[in-house]
């Protein structure tokens, strides 16, 4: 069978036992110097000036929300743009931190967010405070103007790059357009510490407020001069110090064995995303030339690390005959990440109106996916190909 993720970690025979040997040597497990070894290294590699690391992908999202609401950049109540083909968890966090989340509709050949379906929806929705974009598959729009129109305009915009580490577009890698984005070190993405999570920033302020944040408000892992500069406004002296809670937080700290993993498959990001590029390529290929399929739009990116291989299908009565095939095949498919989250209970149940996102219901409908990992064979790609086929 062609799973989604063959294997837990990228060449796992020799990171399974580099493992056992780190876990038997190590004298602390809990969150030190592997974990901020990993955030320097991952910071540099992906040119950003910060990286937070925390314990899941979602955490991930939840922890840059709150710490923008902490550090004023949003407040309770305001309205947050959301792509509406996406994951739960890039939802769930503005509403139980009491923001408002709205439904931003894709491009059916790109299943991102445009420029001009971002547009659309702010005329129809002129107050939105803040825009939380999803790189979709590890594919992109024209997401250089949508982070121009943001702002032009004072909209806080952010990404999801759980499913595009190493992606570019116009020289950039994604993730490096908006103030902030979140990465997602579970088993089947790229680079997996079987779980965790990563926040990238570079602004200081913010950064702080995220390290905070990520242990219970407290200081403790701020720089010496960050701890004497807050210690010193709020009158902390050095026997409370530990125990002041400055703002609202969590528990989302990773492990050192997070971490450990963490810095023994970074050494392997260019070759992991590289693969991936070239498996995705290939294939397309096959789509471009079968006209019952939509080929993605990808020309503008220099580079797709694409975390899946999308399957979208012009006409909704060959969708089961295309999923049959693959499945008889025992090839492993799944839906467009969640469909369109307008669909979702819980969403119905705590924003009310979903809107209308015609194009997020026809990739809904038409479409699923299958894994693109840097393990698939030639032959495996070959039978790939052959499935893709008209």
């Amino acid at each position: 069978m062609i799973k989604l993720q063959k294997s837990t970690f990228f060449k796992e025979k020799e990171t399974k036992e580099s493992l056992c040997e780190f876990i038997t040597k190590a004298k602390v497990l809990s969150m030190g110097e592997e974990c901020r070894k990993f955030e320097l290294i991952f910071a540099k590699k992906q040119n950003r000036s910060h990286a937070v690391f925390v314990n899941s992908g979602s955490s991930a999202n939840l922890l840059l929300i709150q710490a923008l609401l902490n550090s004023g950049r949003l407040k309770k109540g305001d309205i947050v743009g959301v792509s509406a083909l996406t994951w739960a968890t890039n939802i769930m966090p503005l509403i139980q931190l009491g923001l408002q989340p709205f439904l931003v509709d894709c491009e059916i050949d790109s299943l991102n967010v445009s420029s001009r379906t971002f547009t659309e929806a702010l005329d129809i929705q002129p107050n939105m405070r803040a825009f939380f974009l999803t790189n979709t598959l590890g594919l992109s729009d024209d997401i250089g103007r949508i982070a121009q129109h943001c702002t032009d305009n004072g909209i806080v915009f952010f990404e999801d790059n759980c499913e595009a580490l190493g992606s570019v577009v116009d020289g950039r890698l994604l993730g490096n357009f908006g103030i902030a984005s979140t990465f997602s070190f579970f088993v089947g993405h790229h680079i997996s510490a079987i779980e965790g999570g990563m926040v990238c920033v570079d602004d200081d302020k913010l950064y702080n407020h995220l390290i905070m944040a990520r242990s219970h408000g407290w200081d403790r892992n701020l720089s010496t001069d960050s701890q004497k500069e807050i210690r010193k406004r709020y009158g902390v002296n050095d026997f409370f110090a530990k125990y002041i809670f400055y703002d609202l937080g969590y528990n989302v700290r990773p492990t050192e064995i997070n971490g450990f993993l963490g810095n023994n498959q970074i050494q392997y990001w260019d070759e992991i995303v590289n693969k991936r590029h070239q498996n995705f390529t290939r294939l397309h290929q096959v789509i471009e030339e079968n006209d019952n399929l939509v080929p993605i739009r990808f020309g503008h990116m220099s580079l797709v690390s694409s975390f899946a291989i999308p399957i979208i299908i012009q006409d909704l009565s060959l969708v089961v005959s295309y999923k049959k095939r693959f499945i008889d095949a025992e090839v492993e498919i799944r839906p467009m990440i969640a469909g369109n989250m307008a669909r979702q209970p819980f969403y119905r149940k705590y924003v009310g109106n979903p809107g209308n996102q015609q194009n997020a219901e026809f990739i809904h409908r038409n479409s699923f996916y299958f894994g693109n990992n840097p393990e698939l064979t030639s032959d495996e790609i070959e039978l790939l190909s052959r499935l893709l086929e008209r």
